[in-house]
């Protein structure tokens, strides 16, 4: 028994070790597999969806504080934009004329004619403030008018929401119409995000995601570089997607999206060798992505990824 002592003693340290060292697939594209970024008001609350299932936010800039983003801070009508006086046609009409008669007045009795001093005869005062009275109930209607259409309330969205959608309840804004277009600079920005990961191109990602991700991007591919590793991903194939839900709030767009794809993802060290992952057998990943753009246009950019439960 002796002489085999040695080797199982031998055989009961090492066990322990390969198994620590034993290469287990950890997402090291990009995003980690983790949850991250910042979704505007809706960042620490889950995508409103019925078949799509959202990971809580782990990381963001965003204060997680209850009453940031609150349904009473956008909701119609308190939007400071809606409370200013008009200024219109209308209101600018009103007040000109006004101002147009009494300087009249003025002059007349600073050249000592008096306020009607320019007016001859019983007929003609009386013509006169039947066509003052005119202008008067033109100059009030115009401003109703005008003013009437700046004051009224927000025009409301045209037609329901198609399925998976939510059409932004606590915004100050109609839910932006996401089309054909949109959804291909989705998919556009997903294959390019990819490749510029591939690359460890920074530049490239800044113009792609907001400076949150892409702070978080450099900050993961540093880490990856202290322990001697590269992560390379490859034969990126988008599958499909399906938009979850889209609003409007303080002058920014948002667009959260359920993206599936698959790739090929490996960790090699600085000599090539795969220390994680197969190079020969994609896997596909669901995810959830939102991106954002100004309200006014733009182009849009990743602003956010989160994982989906099961």
């Amino acid at each position: 028994m002796s002489r085999f002592s040695s080797p199982i003693r031998a055989t009961v340290l090492i066990l322990p070790l390969l198994f620590t060292l034993a290469p287990c697939h950890a997402d090291a594209r990009p995003g980690g597999g983790s949850s991250m970024g910042s979704r505007g008001s809706r960042t620490w609350s889950a995508p409103s969806s019925n078949r799509y299932s959202a990971a809580p936010m782990e990381r963001s800039i965003t204060p997680s504080n209850p009453s940031y983003g609150s349904q009473n801070s956008y909701r119609y009508g308190n939007s400071p934009f809606q409370q200013r006086r008009p200024s219109g046609l209308g209101g600018s009409l009103f007040r000109g004329f006004v101002g147009g008669m009494l300087g009249a007045g003025l002059f007349g009795l600073l050249t000592g004619h008096g306020f009607f001093g320019g007016v001859h005869g019983l007929f003609s005062m009386l013509g006169f403030m039947i066509q003052v009275g005119l202008l008067v109930l033109i100059g009030m209607w115009l401003f109703r008018k005008f003013s009437g259409q700046r004051q009224g309330a927000p025009a409301p969205i045209s037609g329901f929401p198609p399925a998976g959608r939510n059409a932004g309840n606590f915004s100050s804004t109609p839910a932006p119409v996401i089309g054909t277009a949109d959804y291909q600079a989705f998919q556009t920005l997903l294959l390019n995000i990819q490749a510029a990961w591939n690359t460890q191109d920074i530049r490239s990602l800044q113009s792609m995601a907001t400076p949150e991700m892409v702070s978080y991007f450099n900050e993961q591919l540093s880490t990856l570089t202290s322990r001697g590793e590269r992560n390379q991903v490859s034969n990126v194939r988008f599958l499909n997607g399906d938009l979850v839900e889209a609003w409007s709030e303080n002058g920014n767009d948002y667009a959260t999206v359920f993206m599936r794809y698959s790739l090929i993802d490996i960790t090699t060290n600085m000599t090539g060798h795969v220390v994680d992952g197969n190079p020969n057998e994609p896997v596909t990943i669901a995810e959830i992505w939102t991106f954002i753009r100004p309200s006014r246009g733009g182009a849009w950019l990743l602003s956010a990824i989160q994982q989906t439960n099961g």
